[in-house]
């Protein structure tokens, strides 16, 4: 007999007891060996292929085979993929998580995030900010000399900062973070400005400290405070970690991973290993910016759905009311989503908590289970990128899973643990 609340109870345990602190960056093919071999490139989502990735994955692995120097110009480098010559990936199945396309190349910079409860290393990296950027599908010149000097000048000296923390025994508790950035009005997944706010606040006098030149250290600190999105980067691989931690609990039908790669959304369940139940994704409903509209958005894209899947992002939305003003809804639209995830969840988390709420816990560990039977799919708070490669952002919004992956994952688990005698408590 198995014991599927008990099993569900331990990963949820696993992952809210779960501390991930900012360690370090290095170079992705430095963190990840698979990248150390030619042409190999990290996508958001499950696994896919050139010919099933969307528009805005098509223009984001452009963008990075010239970024690398691996093509002269747009069309060399979508032959190059087209005919075989880039190899493809999930950041899951790597440790490492990216935003919207979630490409990452073997030159780009990574932040190394390591849980203090049992050593694992998670990825992420660095984020670019709103509108034409590489995540979006973007890759105009201006787009690829953003990144060069992020992942050069940038780089090197958030690699010193963070070396001296490390050195002087403050690594930076990226849980703590998010618990705090909660308490002032952030969800954690589309709206960071608080805790972005925070990263700033730790990591400049210490990027200042490191800086070679006042002009260095001026350029960095900009860069940091005028991106609202700053801190999203880490807090993901902080999520991966808490997720991740959650893993491989025998019996177990709490939800591990979310991830959408612009053509489909998929899901992996802490009990069923790391087999990917997916589905074709849907277009997010949201608030587009001037000139665009729903005719011009991509089916939903990104591996940011691990804040939703740590119990944060769209989960916590009743701690970030403002957010309405940028995905669309109402003040109490925020709280109704909060309070719907209660459902579907097997608890709340001891760290994450909302003062709207009396400082309650964020709803966290989707169950499969509840899933199937309310009929109730997870809440994702999600950023819209344009159908075509190298437009970029044209706004943010809601979206929700296809119920098909739970129902399929349920089935899944059944076949695994239960024979027809076999019954689950």
């Amino acid at each position: 007999m198995i014991d599927i609340d008990a099993a569900n109870r331990a990963a949820v345990e696993r992952m809210t007891a779960s501390r991930p602190r900012l360690v370090g960056l290095e170079t992705a093919r430095e963190a990840m060996s698979w990248l150390g071999s030619r042409h190999r490139l990290l996508h958001a989502g499950p696994p896919t292929d050139w010919e099933r990735a969307s528009g805005p994955l098509q223009g984001a692995v452009i963008g990075a085979a010239l970024f690398e120097g691996w093509a002269d110009d747009e069309e060399e480098a979508a032959e190059l993929a087209a005919g075989g010559g880039i190899e493809l990936a999930p950041c899951h199945d790597h440790a490492a998580v990216g935003p919207m396309a979630g490409v990452v190349s073997p030159s780009m910079a990574v932040y190394v995030v390591e849980d203090e409860v049992d050593g694992r290393r998670t990825f992420s990296t660095l984020n670019e900010g709103y509108g034409k950027v590489l995540r979006y599908g973007a890759y105009a010149p201006e787009v690829l000399e953003r990144l060069r000097w992020m992942n050069g000048e940038l780089a090197e000296l958030l690699a010193d900062a963070l070396a001296a923390a490390v050195a002087d025994e403050e690594p930076l508790d990226l849980r703590a973070l998010a618990a705090e950035a909660l308490h002032m009005g952030d969800e954690g997944h589309n709206r960071n400005k608080a805790g972005s706010l925070l990263f700033t606040r730790w990591l400049v006098p210490r990027v200042i400290e490191a800086a070679g030149s006042a002009g260095a250290a001026a350029r960095a600190a900009a860069f940091l405070g005028d991106n609202a999105l700053s801190v999203l980067n880490p807090l993901m691989a902080a999520c991966k970690a808490m997720a991740d931690a959650a893993h491989g609990v025998e019996g177990s039908t709490v939800v591990s991973a979310m991830a959408r790669n612009g053509t489909d959304f998929g899901i992996r369940v802490s009990g069923l290993g790391d087999r990917w139940f997916t589905a074709p994704a849907a277009v997010p409903e949201g608030l587009f910016f001037p000139g665009f509209s729903a005719a011009d958005a991509n089916p939903d894209i990104g591996d940011s759905t691990i804040t939703e899947t740590a119990g944060i992002g769209a989960f916590a939305m009743a701690a970030a009311p403002a957010i309405v003003t940028f995905v669309g809804g109402r003040p109490e639209d925020a709280i109704a989503a909060t309070m719907e995830m209660y459902e579907i969840t097997v608890g709340e988390h001891p760290h994450f908590t909302i003062p709207a709420l009396g400082f309650r816990g964020t709803p966290v560990g989707i169950d499969v289970r509840k899933v199937v039977e309310l009929g109730i799919t997870p809440r994702v708070n999600t950023g819209i990128a344009h159908r075509e490669a190298g437009v970029g952002q044209v706004g943010a919004g809601l979206v929700r899973p296809p119920a098909e992956i739970f129902e399929e994952a349920l089935l899944a688990w059944a076949d695994r643990y239960l024979d027809d005698e076999d019954e689950a408590i």
